[in-house]
């Protein structure tokens, strides 16, 4: 998938006015996401999206191997993306799910199983959910 494309989903689905709000969308999930995963997967997943995309993970990786790795929950992660996209913690948590719903389709190789794996189980339903799926579990 190419980034316009990824990017035209993630507007499409997620009924976003602009490309702007879009790319912001994909940036402030993507990032927190980088932040909460191992920095292996987070590489491994950069490397299947475009590239401009990629780096949204990238950028928060921690040499050493580990990445950042934080431990924090659904809440946590649902301000973080709130606060980094500019939207209230309703819309980042479908926003959130929507850009999971993309990258699920931009990737191959089980990484969506793999990113599921790493988080906690109050955040499995933001991977699984889709933009069509349940608000919450």
């Amino acid at each position: 998938m190419q980034h316009d494309e990824f990017i035209g989903q993630v507007q499409s689905r997620a009924k976003l006015s602009s490309r702007g709000d879009a790319e912001r969308a994909t940036r402030a999930v993507l990032e927190t996401l980088g932040q909460r995963i191992p920095e292996g997967l987070a590489e491994n997943v950069a490397a299947q999206l475009p590239h401009e995309i990629g780096e949204h993970l990238r950028r928060v990786i921690v040499a050493g191997g580990q990445g950042t790795g934080e431990r924090f929950g659904r809440q946590e992660f649902i301000t973080r993306v709130a606060e980094r996209a500019g939207v209230d913690e309703q819309h980042a948590a479908y926003l959130a799910r929507v850009v999971f719903e993309v990258v699920g389709e931009a990737t191959s190789g089980g990484l969506m199983g793999k990113i599921r794996k790493s988080l906690p189980e109050d955040l499995e339903w933001l991977v699984t959910a889709g933009s069509r799926g349940k608000a919450e579990e």
